[in-house]
C-alpha cells in the first residue's frame, strides 16, 4: 500500500508530510516526494485529513476476561478477585475463551493496537485467535502457587511452558512469542520464582509479572520477605535475568526503579485500571527520569471496561500533571513513545514501533476531520489530548489491513459478539 501525501509522525513524534510505501510485511519507502514506480506498492491510499502513526502496543492484558466486562464494580482488588473474578473464571473453558479473545482482539484493532502482551490461561484458544486475527502477541500461561513448598517441577506449567515455547515461540512470521509468567509476589514462592527465572534463561524467552499493584501487596511483601519490596524479592531470586514486563508498579520505590533500569525491565502502566480499582498512581515521571522503559497497558476489561488504549494514553499524559502540580511531566511525546516504540521494545520487537524504512509495516490511520480534532496547531498534541478511539480508520499489521472503516477482514465480528454475550450470560446464570 502507498500512503500518499499523508501527515505522519516520525521517530521523534514530530509531524511530517510525505509518502509511505509498504511491501510485504515491511515499510520500504519513506519520502517527501512520490517514489518511482509507485504501482509496485499496490493500492494508493488517499490521505486527506488523515494522520499515519506507528501501531500501538497493549503491554498488559487478560483477553478472555472480556467476558467479565462490567461484571464486578465498586470493589477493591482483593475483594474484587476473590468474591467475583475467581468464581467467574472457574467457569471459563478453552472453548468459551476463544470468542472472548477474538472480541478482545477486534476491540484492540479497532483502537489502533497492533500487539498485545497477554497473561492468562486457555492457551489453545488464545493462540488460535492470534493466528486467525493477524495481531501480534506475547502470550504467557499463568502460574499461581499458594503455598511455600511447591516446586516448579511439581506444577503443570514447566512442561506446558516447554511445549508452548517449542511449538509456538517466534512462529507466525514472528507475530507470536511465548513469555514465562509469575502471577505476583503474593501468589508465588521463592523456589518457583527462581526456577521460572532460570527456565526463561534456558529457553531464551522473556517474562511477565504483576508487581506492586496495591499498597497492601507492596507492604505485605516487606513483612513476608524480610523488608524486600516485590521488585527486590524478584531481583534477589534472579528473576530479571531476561527482559521482563512488570505490570502496574504503582507502589514501586526508588530502589525498585534502579532495578528496573539496570535489569531492562519494562513497566507496563495501566492508569485506567489502577484508578478504577483505587490502587493508586504509579510514579511514572520518576521512573522516566530514572531511564526506565515505560509502556502502556489497559489490563483486562473487568478492571478497565475497555481496550481503548487511547483512553489510557490520555490518562498517562494527564494525571501526572495534576498529581504533581507540574504541567511539563509526561509530555505528549513521552506518552506516545510509551504506547508505540516502548511497547514494541517490551515485546522484544526491535524492528517495530516507528515509521522508518526497514521497520515492520505496523501502521494506524487516524482521521483528523472531526470537529474535536480541529483546528490543528500540533498533531501530536491533538492525538494525545483530543483523539477518540473511534477516530482510528485503519489498522495494519505486517502490511496486512486488519481493520478498516468498520470492517474486520480476519474476524467474524458478529459471531464473536453473539457468542461472547451468550457465554457470559450462561456463566452468570450458573453462579
Amino acid at each position: 500500500m502507498l500512503f500518499a501525501n499523508i501527515d505522519y509522525l516520525n521517530k521523534d513524534f514530530k509531524a511530517e508530510r510525505g509518502f509511505i510505501g509498504t511491501e510485504g510485511a515491511f515499510i520500504t519507502y519513506v519520502g517527501a516526494s512520490a517514489p518511482e514506480n509507485p504501482e509496485r506498492f499496490g493500492e494508493r491510499y488517499e490521505s486527506k485529513g488523515k494522520l499515519l502513526i506507528p501501531g500501538m502496543y497493549n503491554t498488559h492484558a487478560h483477553m478472555p476476561m472480556t467476558l467479565l466486562r462490567g461484571y464486578a464494580e465498586g470493589l477493591g482488588l482483593q475483594d474484587w478477585l476473590h468474591t467475583k473474578i475467581f468464581p467467574f473464571e472457574d467457569k471459563i473453558t478453552d472453548e468459551t475463551a476463544y470468542p472472548a479473545t477474538m472480541l478482545a482482539i477486534a476491540e484492540m484493532l479497532r483502537f489502533g493496537v497492533v500487539g498485545v502482551t497477554d497473561m492468562y490461561f486457555f492457551d489453545a484458544a488464545r493462540i488460535r485467535a492470534v493466528s486467525e486475527s493477524g495481531i501480534k502477541a506475547n502470550l504467557c500461561s499463568g502460574i499461581m502457587v499458594f503455598d511455600s513448598e511447591t516446586d516448579y517441577d511439581q506444577t503443570p506449567n514447566r512442561a506446558l511452558n516447554e511445549q508452548l515455547v517449542r511449538e509456538y515461540h517466534n512462529t507466525l512470521d514472528g507475530r507470536l512469542k511465548i513469555d514465562l509468567n509469575i502471577h505476583s509476589e503474593y501468589i508465588s514462592n521463592p523456589k518457583v520464582v527462581r526456577a521460572v527465572g532460570e527456565h526463561a534463561v534456558e529457553l531464551g524467552v522473556q517474562t511477565h509479572v504483576h508487581v506492586s499493584e496495591t499498597k497492601l501487596e507492596h507492604e505485605e511483601s516487606k513483612e513476608r520477605r524480610g523488608g524486600l519490596t516485590p521488585t527486590q524479592y524478584f531481583d534477589s531470586l534472579d528473576f530479571f535475568r531476561t527482559p521482563c514486563t512488570a505490570a502496574h508498579c504503582v507502589w514501586a520505590e526508588p530502589e525498585d526503579w534502579t532495578i528496573f533500569e539496570q535489569r531492562g525491565v519494562t513497566v507496563a502502566c495501566n492508569p485506567a485500571s489502577n484508578m478504577k480499582l483505587a490502587s493508586g498512581f504509579a510514579p511514572i515521571p520518576d521512573m522516566l527520569a530514572a531511564g526506565v522503559n515505560v509502556a502502556l497497558g489497559t489490563d483486562g476489561v473487568a478492571s478497565n471496561n475497555t481496550h481503548n488504549i487511547l483512553k489510557d494514553l490520555y490518562l498517562l499524559a494527564l494525571i501526572y500533571k495534576g498529581a504533581s502540580g507540574d504541567p511539563t511531566v509526561v509530555s505528549p511525546e513521552q506518552a506516545l513513545a510509551a504506547a508505540t516504540v516502548n511497547g514494541a521494545r517490551s515485546q522484544g520487537r526491535l524492528d517495530c514501533g516507528s515509521i522508518e524504512p526497514g521497520k515492520r509495516a505496523d501502521l494506524v490511520v487516524v482521521d483528523f476531520c472531526s470537529p474535536w480534532m480541529q483546528p490543528i496547531h500540533n498533531l501530536a498534541n491533538n492525538l494525545v489530548y483530543s483523539a477518540q478511539g473511534t477516530d482510528v480508520a485503519l489498522t495494519m499489521v505486517d502490511g496486512k489491513v486488519l481493520y478498516r472503516d468498520g470492517v474486520y477482514p480476519t474476524i467474524d465480528i458478529e459471531r464473536a459478539i453473539h457468542d461472547s454475550k451468550r457465554i457470559a450470560a450462561d456463566i452468570v446464570a450458573s453462579l
